[in-house]
């Protein structure tokens, strides 16, 4: 079978219209699935509004962007956009800029775009309810690979069907394909109940905050009553039960492997002994990984346990293999076991443990001591970015203090930029000071790895220099067009990125006096024209 018979986003959109279910919302795993959605159904001709629609379409959209400059908006695409807002149709994704997605929203809920082409961030926190939901596909890309949604994604997804107070009843619809089995759709729709997942996890300014509040202590008897805790807790008490049923069976495999003769444990121990030994010098013998000395001895200790075995009372037993058989199912249960007691073990008081561990590094760097935050702690108190350890550290050593304004923003973004993909390994760097300063972050960032391996944690990624060219310029006066071109950034993360700057710079300026003036020169250079917008201006 292929896709010959599949309906195009335009005739799904106009077969929806026709059946009175719109508005909808068509759920595209992609963003550039989305932005071509729109440009499909325009090509079209597809048109859901009528002439007094269009021109409260129209003022609404004005309204959002009214203050945006003009060549600002030649960049964002904002004539297309309003083209496909005045049919009735948009897309909706993390790309676009803010005050976009918001007029989206505001006309969806209106009621005057009734056709919306989303990622999955939409149903997430947006009040969009829609009279039906689209969905193209059951699988998306998770950032390793394609993988099926779960149950509980499907819910969240097709649960914005359905307009409280409108709507009797809301429609899902998968759309057809090939690659799409009936039975995992209905699956996925019957599913009810699905197990929530914490991500939660101590980090270094969490716990030098806790311990200012409530002391070491205290705050460790804290993080043991997180729902995390809770669930890793749960995972154990399977495992307990699992070691309680295999013991039970220990207990009678060696009752039955029970010999008149002696103590057959004993004997199966000698048998067992050989085993192994033979075992591992017929796969080592080839890769001579061990001199003939240690050969020597091994052959030595095979010797010594054959003789051992023979000289045993049980070895003249009549049922001696049958007893065997039940001693070795016995040794693979008892290993077995031994293998869950590990697991049970990591998995108990993990919370707490990994808030020791990182209370260990504060220690070993000097910014606890015992129950006592040490000054560098009242820094990094202040500092709430996933970089926190490494960011205070630069402070501390004092590695920003020579930069300029601008050259203090391109660095810093170095700490909250992730690139959204791996294939520009040399990132572009404005000047040869800003490349000290990261050579030595990074250098930074290293020794802060190589203790965290040491002390078994991982809290601190590598700084990602991916945005500190183009916001350098930005700082520097650059307009949006000449920023963003010849990248593949759009705007909507340009923004994003760049407020989240704005409120890393706000936390250094509040952490460090020295740095304090700078921080807020810094701010005045990028909080501007589309990053200054706000949707209150409106």
């Amino acid at each position: 079978m292929d896709d010959s018979n599949k309906l195009s986003r335009a005739e799904i959109i106009e077969k929806l219209d026709r059946m009175a279910l719109l508005p909808a919302i068509t759920f595209i795993f992609s963003r550039i699935g989305c932005d071509a959605a729109v440009k499909q159904c325009l090509q079209a001709g597809l048109r859901l509004t009528n002439a007094e629609e269009r021109k409260e379409i129209l003022e609404t959209a004005n309204r959002y962007t009214q203050n945006l400059a003009q060549e600002d908006l030649e960049i964002l695409g904002h004539s297309e956009w309003l083209a496909a807002l005045e049919r009735g149709i948009a897309a909706h994704h993390a790309g676009l800029l803010p005050s976009f997605k918001s007029a989206v929203e505001d006309l969806f809920q209106r009621g005057l775009v009734k056709a919306v082409f989303a990622t999955e961030t939409l149903a997430l926190g947006i009040n969009m309810p829609a009279k039906t939901v689209v969905l193209e596909k059951l699988v998306k890309y998770n950032g390793e690979a394609h993988v099926p949604i779960t149950p509980g994604e499907f819910t969240q997804l097709t649960g914005r069907a359905g307009r409280r107070g409108i709507d009797i009843e809301g429609n899902a619809v998968i759309q057809w394909s090939p690659s799409i089995d009936s039975s995992t759709a209905a699956g996925l729709a019957s599913t009810r109940t699905y197990p929530l997942r914490s991500s939660f996890s101590p980090t270094y300014n969490m716990a030098v905050n806790l311990i200012s509040r409530f002391g070491r202590e205290r705050a460790r008897g804290s993080l043991e009553s997180s729902f995390a805790q809770f669930q890793a807790d749960r995972a154990v008490v399977g495992l307990v039960k699992q070691q309680k049923r295999n013991q039970i069976a220990i207990d009678e495999l060696l009752d039955q492997a029970g010999c008149h003769l002696g103590n057959f444990t004993e004997y199966a121990s000698f048998r067992r002994g050989i085993k192994e030994l033979e075992g591992f010098l017929s796969k080592r013998g080839g890769k001579k990984t061990f001199d003939n000395k240690q050969r020597i001895h091994m052959e030595s200790e095979i010797d010594g346990l054959r003789k051992a075995m023979k000289n045993h009372p049980c070895h003249s037993c009549n049922d001696r293999e049958a007893h065997a058989r039940f001693a070795e199912r016995s040794d693979r249960l008892i290993r077995e076991n031994e293998g869950l007691n590990n697991r049970v073990m990591n998995r108990t008081h993990v919370i707490a443990k990994t808030f020791d561990k990182i209370c260990h590094v504060l220690t070993l760097l000097g910014y606890i001591e015992g129950e006592k935050l040490l000054p560098q702690g009242h820094i990094l108190s202040k500092i709430y970015a996933e970089s926190d350890l490494l960011l205070t550290e630069s402070i501390r050593r004092e590695l920003l203090v020579e930069l300029n304004p601008a050259e203090l923003v391109s660095v810093a973004s170095a700490m909250i930029f992730e690139s959204r993909s791996q294939e520009d390994l040399s990132p572009k760097i404005p000047n040869d000071s800003v490349a000290q300063v990261l050579a030595s972050i990074t250098r930074v960032w290293a020794e802060l790895e190589e203790l965290e391996l040491e002390v078994g944690v991982k809290t601190q990624r590598s700084p990602d220099f991916g945005f500190c060219y183009m916001i350098f310029r930005w700082a520097n006066g650059s307009s949006l067009n000449q920023v963003l071109k010849g990248s593949d950034m759009s705007v909507g993360d340009f923004v994003r990125s760049t407020k989240q700057l704005v409120d890393l710079l706000g936390q250094i300026a509040n952490a460090s006096p020295d740095l304090n003036k700078k921080c807020r020169q810094a701010v005045k250079l990028i909080d501007r024209g589309v990053v200054t917008y706000l949707l209150g201006d409106i």
